[in-house]
C-alpha cells in the first residue's frame, strides 16, 4: 500500500492513485479513494461543523485548534460558517495539504435570499411569479458566494405552509404546491447552473420533510399529516427541486407518523432514495441527529448515530455522534461498511464534481471576491427583484401611483427611517449600511424638500401623544399621506414565531388619528410573514404589502410609489381575517356541510363572528390598470383520460395604463376514490398587456394535470366530472365543466 502524507505526496511503490487522476472517471477515483481511507476517515467525510474564523486571534482559540486538529486528522468533511476567499484558502490548505489524503472540505453557509447584494425574502419573491427572475436572484447568490469560498447554500426552503405564525414562512415558497414546485426547481436551477465553473454552489432541498405543517406555528413543534397529506401537498416541491438536480437534501426537524425526519426510513429510505432515485447526499439540520434523543425516539447520542445512518441519512451537521460512534457501530457490527461506503460516496462525488481535488482553491479567489460583491449589475437585479414581488392589495380612488410631481408627501413611520429594522434573520453577509431606507428611496426619486418625515411610533411599535400629534402636523402640510406600519425584520426567521401575526395597536392608534385629517392614507406595510389586516383595511385608501424587500427596499418602494413600476405582484398565501381563522387556505377540501342548509342559514361549517374567507386570497394582486376576462372555452367538455385538454380564454387590458397580469388556471376534480380540494392551481401564465390591448391565451392540460397521488405515491387518473377555472387570482375566475372518460 502506498505511504500518503498530504494531497501531493509521492510514493514508493509504482502504484497509480487514481483519486489523484483529474483524467479518471469520478467514479472510478471516488472507488479508488474509498479503498484507502479507514473508518474514522469515512466518519470524518460525514461529520459537519460550525466554523468560525480559523486566522488570525481566532486560530489561539481552543475550540477552534481543536477542529483544525480534527481536520488534518481526517474528521472533517466540511464546515459551515467560515467565509471570505481568504479565510477559506487557509482552510482548504490545511485539509488538502497536511491530511493523510489530503481531501477537500466543503463550505457550506445560509445563503438565503443574497449574500451581500440582499433580495426579496423568498416568500415575496415568490409573489412575483417571476421564474425567470427568480433564477436570476437565486444566480446573483451564488456568484457572490461562491467567489467567496462557499460551494454550499443550504437553500431553497421548500416546505409548503399555511401558517403566518411560523417564522419561518418568509423562507419559503407559499401554501400551492404546483406553484412551488415550479419555483423551487427555478431557484435550484440559477444556484446550481452545471456545478462546472466557480459562479455557482451547490443547492440543498429543506426540509424533509413537512416542516411547514408545524403544529401552531411554533418552531420546533410537533407535526402530524395523513400520507395522503404529505404526497399531494407537501412532496411536490422537494420532488420537483430533486428532479432539477439539486445536490443535496436537509432532514427536518420535526417528526413523520411518530418518527423523526433524521431517523424516519420511510421518508429518507424508501421515499428519497429509492422511490425518487435521488443520486445526491443528505445533510441533518443543525444537530437533529441527537435531538432524537429529545425526541424520545433515540435512547443516548450512539443509538441517535445508529437510527440516522440505518434510514439512510449522511452527513452530521454539528451533533458529533456520527464521528464519535460510527467507527464503534461498524465494528459491532451494527452498521456495515458498505452502508458507511454509500453515503461517504456521494460526498466525495460532489467534491470531485465541484473539481476541488484538481484545484482546491479554486472557489477562494480574493481578486474575484472584491471585484464580484455588491456591484451595480448586482443592486439593479435586486431592484427588479424588490419592486416585483411588491403586492398592491387596495387602491381605492386610484391613491396610488403618485405621478404629479407637486404633491406633497407626508412619510411616516419609524421602519421607514431604520435601515437595521429592514433585515431579516437571513440575511447572508449582507449589513444594514448596505439598505436603502424608504426614506432615502423617496428622496432619490423625488427630492427631500418633497416628503415631510414622522416617525409616528416607536422601534416596538407602540406611540404616544407627542409622536401622534407630530405625524398629524407633518400630515397636514402634505397631499398624502404614506404611512410605513408593519413589524420589524428581526421578527422574521427561524425561531420568531408569533402567536398573533398584526399590526401593532400603537400602529392602529396611529392610522386613525392620520385618517381624521380627511388626507389620502397609503399603508405601506412591511414584514417577513402576511400580517392580518383586517384594523387597517377601513383606515387606509390603499395597501401596497413590501414584505422585507433587502438591499434596495427604498428605491423599490419608490418606483412603485411613483408610478415608474406598475404593480403585478400576487399573493402566494392566504392573508387571514382573523388570527382565530388560521390556517386558512385556497385550496381547503369541502366539508360535509359547506353551505347553509335550512331558512334560517343554519347547520353549516362557519364561524359566527367574522367571515370564512380570508382578507385576501390566494393569488390576489391589483394593479395600475384593470383586466377583464372573457370567453374560456375548452377544446371539448368530454375527454378521454389520453387526450390532451386545451383552455382558451380572452384577457383585456381595460385601463390607461401597460401592465403585467398573472392569468391563472384551477382544476376541481369534483368526485374522487379520496376527497379533493375545492381549487387546485394547475397552470399560469404572466403576460403583458399594453393599455387597452387584448390577447386570446391557451393552456395545455393533460392527464397529469388531473390526477392525484394516493397515500403509498401511486399517481391516480380517474374518470368522472372536473371543473375548469380561469381568472386574475383563486376567488374571481370564470368556470367550465368537463367530464373525463
Amino acid at each position: 500500500m502506498a505511504i500518503i502524507s498530504g494531497s501531493f505526496a509521492q510514493t514508493k511503490t509504482t502504484e497509480k492513485i487514481v483519486y489523484k487522476d483529474a483524467k479518471a472517471p469520478i467514479d472510478q477515483r471516488v472507488s479508488d479513494l474509498l479503498k484507502r481511507m479507514t473508518i474514522e476517515e469515512k466518519a470524518g467525510q460525514l461529520n459537519q461543523l460550525n466554523g468560525g474564523l480559523f486566522t488570525g486571534p481566532a486560530a489561539k482559540d481552543a475550540g477552534q485548534k481543536t477542529k483544525m486538529q480534527q481536520l488534518r486528522d481526517g474528521k472533517v468533511g466540511s464546515f459551515l460558517n467560515v467565509l471570505g476567499a481568504k479565510e477559506t484558502k487557509a482552510v482548504q490548505k490545511i485539509a488538502v495539504e497536511e491530511s493523510r489524503l489530503g481531501i477537500p472540505v466543503l463550505f457550506g453557509f445560509d445563503v438565503i435570499h443574497g449574500y451581500r447584494t440582499i433580495f426579496p425574502i423568498p416568500l415575496a419573491e415568490a409573489c412575483s411569479w417571476d421564474l425567470k427572475q427568480a433564477e436570476k436572484n437565486s444566480a446573483v447568490a451564488a456568484k457572490e458566494a461562491s467567489s467567496a469560498g462557499i460551494n454550499w447554500t443550504f437553500a431553497p426552503m421548500c416546505d409548503i405552509t399555511n401558517d403566518p405564525r411560523w417564522g419561518r414562512i418568509m423562507e419559503g415558497i407559499g401554501e400551492d404546491p404546483y406553484y412551488g414546485s415550479l419555483l423551487s426547481a427555478a431557484r435550484v436551477k440559477g444556484l446550481q447552473g452545471n456545478l462546472n465553473d466557480v459562479e455557482h454552489i451547490m443547492a440543498c432541498v429543506k426540509h424533509f420533510a413537512v416542516y411547514g405543517a408545524v403544529e401552531a406555528g411554533r418552531e420546533y413543534n410537533q407535526v402530524d399529516v395523513s400520507r395522503v397529506m404529505l404526497w399531494n401537498k407537501y412532496l411536490p416541491p422537494y420532488k420537483a427541486a430533486v428532479d432539477a438536480g439539486a445536490a443535496t437534501v436537509m432532514n427536518s426537524f420535526n417528526v413523520f407518523e411518530g418518527v423523526p425526519a433524521s431517523g424516519n426510513k420511510y421518508l429518507v429510505h424508501d421515499i428519497l432514495l429509492k422511490k425518487w432515485g435521488f443520486k445526491g447526499f443528505l445533510v441533518s439540520d443543525w444537530s437533529s441527529f441527537s435531538e432524537q434523543i429529545n425526541h424520545g425516539y433515540a435512547a443516548d447520542r450512539k443509538d441517535a448515530a445508529l437510527k440516522a445512518i440505518q434510514a439512510g441519512s449522511m452527513m452530521d451537521m454539528e451533533s458529533k455522534v456520527v464521528i464519535d460512534f460510527l467507527p464503534q457501530l461498524v465494528k459491532e457490527g451494527k452498521i456495515t461498511v458498505a452502508q458507511v461506503d454509500k453515503a461517504v460516496a456521494r460526498i466525495l462525488y460532489y467534491k470531485f464534481k465541484l473539481g476541488l481535488f484538481d484545484n482546491p482553491y479554486k472557489f477562494s479567489d480574493e481578486e474575484r471576491e472584491n471585484k464580484t460583491m455588491f456591484t451595480d449589475a448586482n443592486r439593479t437585479e435586486a431592484r427588479n427583484a424588490a419592486k416585483s414581488s411588491i403586492v398592491l392589495l387596495k387602491n381605492t380612488n386610484n391613491v396610488l401611483p403618485i405621478t404629479s410631481p407637486t404633491k406633497r408627501l407626508a412619510l411616516i413611520g419609524y421602519y421607514a427611517k431604520s435601515k437595521e429594522d429592514m433585515f431579516d434573520f437571513w440575511i447572508g453577509n449582507g449589513t444594514a449600511n448596505d439598505a436603502v431606507t424608504i426614506y432615502d428611496g423617496l428622496k432619490n426619486k423625488l427630492g427631500e424638500s418633497a416628503i415631510n418625515y414622522a416617525a409616528g411610533y416607536n422601534a416596538d411599535g407602540t406611540t404616544n401623544d407627542d409622536l401622534i400629534n407630530a405625524a398629524v402636523k407633518s400630515a397636514y402640510d402634505a397631499d398624502v399621506i404614506l404611512v410605513n406600519v408593519g413589524i420589524s425584520g428581526k421578527m422574521a426567521g427561524e425561531d420568531r414565531a408569533l402567536a398573533n401575526p398584526v399590526i401593532p395597536d400603537g400602529q392602529i392608534q396611529l392610522l386613525k388619528a392620520l385618517q381624521k385629517t380627511g388626507k389620502p392614507v397609503v399603508a405601506l406595510v412591511t414584514a417577513g410573514r402576511p400580517l392580518i389586516l383586517t384594523k387597517i383595511n377601513d383606515l387606509v385608501s390603499s395597501i401596497a404589502y413590501c414584505w422585507i424587500l433587502g438591499t434596495e427596499t427604498g428605491n423599490a418602494i419608490a418606483d412603485v410609489v411613483t408610478g415608474a413600476y406598475n404593480p403585478s405582484a400576487k399573493t402566494v398565501v392566504s392573508f387571514p381575517y382573523a388570527v382565530g381563522q388560521i390556517p386558512v387556505y385556497y385550496n381547503h377540501f369541502n366539508t360535509n356541510r359547506p353551505d347553509p342548509t335550512d331558512d334560517a342559514g343554519n347547520w353549516f361549517s362557519r364561524y359566527r363572528d367574522i367571515p370564512n374567507d380570508p382578507l385576501y386570497p390566494f393569488g390576489f394582486g391589483l394593479s395600475y390598470t384593470t383586466y377583464k376576462y372573457s370567453d374560456l372555452t375548452l377544446s371539448s367538455n368530454t375527454i378521454a383520460k389520453t387526450d390532451k385538454l386545451n383552455v382558451k380564454i380572452t384577457v383585456s387590458n381595460t385601463g390607461k395604463v401597460d401592465g403585467e397580469e398573472v392569468v391563472q388556471l384551477y382544476i376541481r376534480d369534483i368526485t374522487a376514490s379520496i376527497i379533493r380540494p375545492v381549487k387546485e392551481l394547475k397552470a399560469f401564465q404572466k403576460i403583458a398587456l399594453k393599455a387597452g390591448e387584448t390577447k386570446e391565451l391557451s393552456f395545455t392540460l393533460t392527464g397529469k394535470d388531473l390526477s392525484f397521488f394516493d397515500a403509498d405515491g401511486n399517481a391516480k387518473l380517474e374518470a368522472g366530472a372536473f371543473k375548469i377555472f380561469v381568472g386574475g387570482n383563486s376567488k374571481d375566475v370564470l368556470e367550465k365543466d368537463l367530464t373525463l372518460k
